[in-house]
């Protein structure tokens, strides 16, 4: 495959998968753009149509289409002594201010701000594909039209992605603000966010193996580190609270550095300095690349080629990235917030167009907290990071609604569409 990978389809000048490579032969990653259908804008008319989907009405019909919830709190989940066990200790962390009380209430969430639509999204994908005639009878969920495997698959990509956000609640101790609460309420809530990682973790590893597939294995476990090497992107706070790098002249910026193969490490080079680059590649990293390989791990399962595992890899990256330019518009949608992202896109737009406003960013390097916020915000509001921001998803939508078209018309392609709808700014 060629340059325009992740150049020219999610538009960051970041990315390059080498046609000799062996393993992008099997398991392909980002497409070049002749890969993508680009055949009409039927979709873009069928997304425009007069009542917008609701988002938790479309995550419930599309929940329907599956054959039940396929999040992993799920009946079988909340009846295991394991869980049981963690839902006890969190009740002696109620009253502390430990961010794992925080990662909790966000997985039970019902809204735009669940965190348990993953799997859902992987099976649609599944169920909109089909499965290559040569999968044995034994391996079929006829009712819910996908595979034994993919469901297992699906329980295995929220399982690490909750496992990583249960990690990341942690709490560096030796940072610790004097308000943050009790220190044995927060030695306590990271001894639980540690060992319920670390569980589901464990579980997610058990499952994989389990499908017994070589390359699923290695694709899976290239995510999983995806994930680590997010959390140490860029400047961080004492914390580990992201922070956006100091905007750079373009004339002052490194050259791009090209990603030669999907299962190897995301090169850095080039992407310090830049708004929309960085921006890209920290939630490629942290989101794009889990539920991306994960798609295209459900495509290989049901025997299809990689032209296909490509289409669902690029439309697992686009619809994360859409997703994110969603959640950062939400803070400029409302009320003013206490607190925002600081990587967020519409301040990262807005520090490229005005570097001066980094000197509030300096102030949190010990910590987010000492932030001006409000100064930002006003920054936000007056320049046109929100509008880019809004130009930022309506291009990851259209293209996530493109790949589409290499899917046959049914049920769940309609649910898929339905979900990347009620995103739409």
């Amino acid at each position: 495959m060629s340059l325009s990978c992740l150049r020219n389809v999610l538009r960051c000048d970041l990315v390059k998968v080498s046609p000799s490579s062996a393993l992008v032969a099997k398991v392909w990653g980002p497409c070049a753009v002749r890969e993508v259908s680009t055949c009409n804008t039927q979709r873009a008319a069928v997304s425009q149509h007069n009542t917008k989907p609701d988002w938790n009405r479309a995550v419930s019909e599309a929940e329907k289409i599956v054959g039940y919830p396929t999040s992993f709190l799920s009946l079988r989940w909340v009846l295991s002594d394991e869980i049981a066990n963690v839902a006890l200790h969190l009740r002696k962390l109620v009253g502390s201010n430990h961010p794992l009380l925080k990662t909790a209430k966000n997985l039970l969430y019902n809204g735009k701000n669940n965190m348990q639509a993953w799997g859902l999204i992987v099976l649609l994908v599944s169920k909109a594909a089909g499965h290559s005639p040569e999968i044995p009878d034994m391996e079929q969920d006829k009712a819910a039209g996908v595979l034994h495997s993919q469901r297992a698959l699906a329980e295995v990509t929220e399982m690490i992605r909750t496992s990583h956000l249960v990690h990341k609640g942690l709490v560096n101790m030796n940072a610790r603000r004097p308000a943050a609460g009790d220190p044995d309420d927060m030695m306590f809530g990271n001894k639980i966010a540690l060992l319920s990682g670390d569980y589901l973790l464990a579980n997610s590893c058990t499952e994989l193996a389990n499908l017994r597939n070589q390359e699923l294995v290695e694709l899976m476990s290239s995510a999983v580190r995806d994930l680590a090497e997010a959390e140490f992107l860029g400047e961080r706070d004492d914390q580990n609270n992201p922070l956006p790098s100091r905007p750079l002249p373009e004339d002052q910026r490194e050259p791009a550095s090209e990603w030669e193969c999907i299962t190897s490490p995301l090169p850095m080079a080039g992407v310090a300095g830049c708004a929309h680059r960085e921006w890209v590649a920290r939630h490629v990293l942290a989101a794009g690349a889990l539920l991306g390989k994960s798609c295209s791990a459900a495509l290989k399962l049901a025997g299809h080629n990689a032209q296909l595992q490509t289409q669902g890899y690029l439309f697992g990256c686009h619809l994360a990235l859409a997703w994110q330019a969603f959640l950062d518009l939400e803070s400029f949608t409302g009320p003013e917030p206490s607190s925002f992202s600081l990587v967020g896109a519409p301040l990262a737009f807005t520090l490229e167009a005005r570097p001066e406003l980094y000197e509030y960013i300096e102030a949190g390097r010990r910590s987010v907290h000492d932030v001006d916020y409000h100064a930002l915000y006003e920054a936000v509001l007056c320049g046109s990071g929100i509008e880019q921001t809004k130009r930022v998803q309506r291009e990851h939508i259209s293209r996530a609604v493109r790949v589409l078209d290499a899917f046959p018309h049914c049920d769940a392609r309609t649910a898929l569409t339905n979900i990347i709808v009620a995103m739409h700014p």
